[in-house]
């Protein structure tokens, strides 16, 4: 998960619910089956999830009420991703997780390898008007085994003192040095750049995938690319854009868009969005194939993804609920920072991840030789 904000490495520790109080758990208990006579059982869950400032965030509006409501105490550990680990434990019958936060490409991925207990919609919360989840959800946030409780997105980003007179709006305007001059900072990767350059070179939102399963689509996009690459500094660590943009190494530079919404709010940097062909990611919830705790963790993701969870994990974030129910729950101005907002939609484009786990091996051994060039 690219979190807002930069990554710390801490202890597991427990959690027992003491920390948070007020209109969050006031309103989730209105709202959330676990504060319901639900038979929950006071019990112990681990919950692996990224680490740093997001996992603070779950820790404050998911976790600690969770625990407070239920009694259910809650470790939280920390991991780099991926599902080796996930394998590891299925694979030797030595399950010590319960839950885990994974990105949409893990979760297909352990899902497909059973990894991961199926997830029955029916058993999650409804919506703040007591619509069912299955239609309050976003297109694709649910599956077999996983429940999207977020959405983050890359997108570019600027420096405004760079662009005095006029700023980039458009996705066109990234790739356009003449009329915008400096350098472009982008991720060291295919998935995203590819997509990036096809949108900047007219292709619609919903046709990019299909003209980049052709070949002729993939030299389109290296094409568009190659008229950038001497702009180009590369970044692979979420922290370098917002670096890269303060300190003058580039003006314009594609970044998580949590790290931008931290940049500006906490460090008052002067940095804007050009929301345009943003590409938006889904990151939620996994319970461990083989857990002792089914029905704990269970509760734990019913409460997770519930509209009040979402909503009060948005503002500190940055990242867009998946629950239809969950974005009325918000003001306007916070709306204006999520990715989610109903006004970017036309011009944002979802990461396919199916698609990249069929294609992404071969595209991203084009793309570090053409790197290397």
């Amino acid at each position: 998960m690219n979190a807002a904000g930069s990554r710390f490495r801490f202890s597991t520790y427990t959690i027992t619910g003491q920390g948070l109080g007020g209109f969050a758990v006031r309103a989730a208990c209105l709202l959330s089956a676990a504060c319901s006579a639900s038979g929950v059982q006071a019990g112990e869950l681990t919950f692996t999830s990224w680490g740093g400032s997001y996992a603070k965030a779950q820790l404050d509006t998911a976790v600690t009420p969770f625990s407070r409501s239920t009694g259910v105490k809650v470790r939280m550990e920390e991991y780099a991703g991926g599902i080796d680990e996930l394998r590891g434990q299925v694979s030797t019958g030595q399950v010590v997780w319960d839950v885990v936060d994974l990105s949409l490409a893990d979760a297909l991925r352990a899902c497909d390898e059973g990894l991961l207990e199926e997830i029955d919609p029916d058993d999650l919360d409804r919506g703040v008007k007591g619509e069912p989840a299955r239609s309050d959800f976003v297109p694709g946030a649910l599956t077999r085994c996983y429940v999207a409780t977020n959405v983050w997105s890359t997108v570019f980003a600027y420096n405004r003192k760079a662009f005095v007179d006029k700023a980039p709006q458009t996705i066109a305007d990234v790739f356009d040095t003449a009329r915008f001059p400096g350098k472009r900072g982008l991720r060291r990767t295919a998935q995203g750049n590819l997509e990036f350059a096809l949108m900047a070179d007219g292709v619609a939102v919903d046709q990019v995938y299909k003209v980049l399963s052709t070949p002729a689509g993939v030299e389109r996009a290296f094409r568009k690319l190659d008229a950038l690459k001497p702009h180009i500094v590369w970044w692979t660590a979420g922290a370098e854009p917002v670096e890269m943009l303060d300190t003058g190494k580039a003006q314009i530079a594609s970044s998580y868009n949590g790290r931008i919404y931290t940049a500006t709010l906490r460090g008052n940097k002067p940095l804007r969005y050009v929301w345009d062909g943003q590409l938006l990611s889904l990151e939620g919830l996994g319970i461990v194939k083989g857990t002792r705790n089914r029905k704990d963790a269970m509760a734990f993701v019913r409460y997770a993804s519930s509209p009040v969870a979402m909503a009060a994990l948005a503002p500190v974030t940055a990242y867009g609920p998946t629950r239809v129910s969950a974005a009325g729950l918000l003001d306007t101005v916070m709306m204006h920072v999520l990715p989610t907002a109903h006004w970017y939609a036309k011009r944002s484009l979802t990461v396919d991840a199916r698609w990249w786990s069929v294609h992404g091996e071969a595209l991203e051994q084009r793309f570090a030789a053409w790197t290397d060039k």
